[in-house]
């Protein structure tokens, strides 16, 4: 029963990618922007062949092998998970979901749909979709579950 709860939550986190990028490919031309709030966040459409930080750029093969590794090593963890680990399983969950949503616009597109485009005081950070935000917060929930149990350990 518990593995059918994950399913519904990686399911709703692929669905919500997918349906947010294909808003934003119907309502948006590639490179284009509509400003939300001034100088702050927009809707800027853009096909992103690398990693995060558009780092790697037309590294398909390499993603296309990585991808499933990476995914394997999710499932795993998030079967190794004991119970209780609660916030370990939702960040391992987050992960699974934006992996997937991303590595379904690798295999059907070779890009990865971006649109959320933020300026933070002059900085204009890298433009990402809601499946990098998955991936973000599943890290960075994951290192604090890793630290929390080193700590524990030492102690």
């Amino acid at each position: 029963m518990l593995y059918l709860i994950y399913l519904f939550f990686v399911s709703s986190l692929i669905f919500i990618d997918q349906f947010t990028k294909s808003l934003a490919v119907s309502h948006l031309t590639l490179n284009s922007s509509v400003e939300v709030i001034e100088d702050f966040f927009s809707f800027t459409y853009v096909q992103n062949y690398g990693a995060g930080f558009s780092i790697m750029q037309n590294a398909t093969t390499t993603f296309y092998i990585i991808t499933p590794i990476c995914l394997a090593l999710f499932v795993f963890l998030l079967l190794k998970t004991k119970k209780g680990q609660i916030l370990e399983r939702c960040a391992i969950v987050l992960m699974i979901g934006g992996t997937i949503g991303n590595f379904i616009d690798r295999l059907t597109h070779v890009y990865v749909i971006d649109f959320l485009d933020f300026n933070f005081f002059g900085w204009d950070f890298p433009i990402f979709n809601f499946a990098d935000i998955c991936l973000t917060i599943g890290v960075f929930l994951y290192l604090i579950t890793v630290l929390r149990e080193s700590k524990h350990a030492k102690a």
